[in-house]
Order: C-alpha cells, then sequence, then structure tokens
C-alpha cells in the first residue's frame, strides 16, 4: 500500500489563531489535495477573527469545519473532531503551524510498516520551550510509569496518529483539557494497543504566545492525580497503606514493650493505612466503572 492512499483525516484544533491561519491553513489544503487525505479543523470558541478566516474556506470539499460557540477546551476540540472523522485513521497537529507536514508522512509510513494502532511524534531530541513544563512533563512520565509499563517517551506529544474506531472508543475516559494528549496515549497502552514513536522536529512560535503560566503547575498536579485514580490506584494506595501501617507499628511496639500504652502518633499511622488502603478498593473500584462506559 502506498503511503499516499491511506484513508486518513487531518485533525486541527483552533483557538484565536488569527495570525497563523492564513498562511497555515492554504498551505495545509495544497499539501493534503496532494494525497487525498482531508482536514477536521474545530473552531474553539476563538474570539479573535478566526472564524471570520476561515469562513473563506467553508466550501472546500477536503475541509469539515465544526465551530464551537464556547470554548472547550484543547481536549473538547478534538473529541469534536474525533466523532466527525470517517476515515480509517486520524492524525492531530496543532493549529499554530509549529508541526512540519512533511512528519505527518513519517508518522503514515510508521503505521504502514508496523500496523501500529498509534504513533507519536515524538519530541525527545528537542530542547523543551520552557524549563518549567519541561519538569511538569517530567512528572508526569514518572508517575505513568509507575502506574502502568510505558514504552514511549513523548506521551504528551500534539502530534499523533491511530486508528479512528480505537480513538472514539477511547475518548470519553480523555478530559477536555490539555491532559487530553497524555491520557489518550496511556488509555491506548493500558488496553495493550501497539503504540510507537517517531522522531519529528518542531519549528519555534513565530505568531502568539504561549499559553504557560501558574495554571500549568495545577494542572499537571490534576493530570497527575487523573493517571493514578483512573488507570491503577490500587497500587498507589496500597503502597500508602503499607507505608503507614508498618510505620505505626515500628513506632509503637517499643512503646508498648516499655508499658507506656499506645502511642498517639503510631495510632494515627495505623488508622491512616486504614483509610489508604479503603481509598483504594474504592478508586479501583470507581477506575473499572469509568473504564468500561460505553462512549455516548
Amino acid at each position: 500500500m502506498d503511503k499516499r492512499e491511506i484513508d486518513l483525516s487531518i485533525i486541527v484544533p483552533c483557538y484565536n489563531e488569527e495570525q497563523s491561519l492564513p498562511s497555515f491553513l492554504p498551505s495545509l489544503l495544497h499539501f493534503c489535495r496532494e494525497r487525498n487525505w482531508k482536514i477536521i479543523l474545530i473552531n474553539d470558541g476563538s474570539t479573535d477573527n478566526s472564524k471570520q478566516i476561515l469562513r473563506l474556506y467553508d466550501n472546500d470539499p477536503r475541509l469539515t469545519l465544526i465551530h464551537h460557540k464556547v470554548n472547550r477546551g484543547y481536549g473538547g476540540a478534538i473529541k469534536s473532531g474525533i466523532k466527525q472523522a470517517q476515515t480509517e485513521y486520524i492524525i492531530t497537529i496543532d493549529g499554530d503551524g509549529q508541526h512540519y507536514f512533511e512528519d505527518i508522512e513519517k508518522l503514515v509510513a510508521a503505521v504502514l510498516a508496523s500496523d501500529a494502532d498509534m504513533v507519536i511524534g515524538s519530541r525527545k531530541s528537542q530542547k523543551e520551550a520552557s524549563w518549567f513544563r519541561g519538569i511538569g512533563k517530567y512528572l508526569i512520565r514518572t508517575v505513568a510509569k509507575i502506574v502502568m509499563p510505558v514504552t514511549v517517551y513523548d506521551i504528551n506529544s500534539g502530534m499523533k496518529l491511530c486508528r479512528t474506531t480505537l480513538a472514539q472508543k477511547f475518548i470519553h475516559l480523555c478530559p477536555d483539557g490539555m491532559s487530553f494528549s497524555d491520557i489518550l496515549t496511556l488509555v491506548f497502552i493500558n488496553n495493550k494497543n501497539l503504540v510507537i514513536e517517531e522522531s519529528i522536529k518542531i519549528k519555534k512560535r513565530s505568531t502568539g504566545k504561549s499559553t504557560i503560566n501558574i495554571s500549568t503547575a495545577f494542572q499537571t498536579v490534576y493530570e497527575i492525580i487523573n493517571i493514578i485514580v483512573l488507570f491503577n490506584p490500587i497500587k498507589i494506595f496500597l503502597s500508602l497503606s503499607l507505608f503507614f501501617l508498618l510505620s505505626g507499628v515500628v513506632w509503637g511496639i517499643p512503646i508498648v514493650l516499655k508499658g507506656r500504652g499506645v502511642s498517639t502518633g503510631s495510632l494515627l499511622a495505623l488508622i491512616a493505612g486504614i483509610l489508604f488502603f479503603i481509598l483504594g478498593l474504592l478508586a479501583e473500584q470507581l477506575s473499572n466503572i469509568r473504564k468500561t462506559q460505553k462512549s455516548d
């Protein structure tokens, strides 16, 4: 099968990209016409002139435009695109023009050669745009590796190619925010799908500005909690439970042997251990319920 014959839709979330769209979109349309690929672009409640620019392309048969009345978030925009897709494969890229179109072909070649269920465009060899973001990504990767065997590096890359049917099956488990990319990757891995990486390059941002701020730290913490609770909560809570139970026993036994009664500190540690064990059981049940729910 020739790489240009693959049945592919390119999903592009767009929010306030009036500066990049006039050059980005015509180039992408030309690129896709030559390869007979489709584009699904989601205007995620932009408040600038993005919608007016996109109206110029309303009649292009290769382009499907989806307009959200209000901003649903990065993940919410991609979900709308995935639900609309009718091709065998989809690939997500950013609407700010930072991705090279040639890298799309690299991921296509990789999926055809390996029959993988997902190919991630890996930025491992590139320097992080922000040390703050780099620390957040490191923490997320570390936690993900604790709860499951993660064989890929760049789990939160914005360029991912995957089978449409699997993406549509799993998107109800993914959040609407920026952590969508991470969670989707981990869901594929957790369900024993073949996930591989292919090296890509990223252009420097020429328009707009980064959205990294103090809320990024809270988003990172939220994502870590989401990963733990969704994928393997019992592993984390059981470890915490054993730690506090053992600490309580080790702390309390010498005091009891001296005839001084039960230490308040050891008693609190034992209670904490029991509570973490119960929370782990509850979280595991909630995780199983959530993962077995069907998408709308």
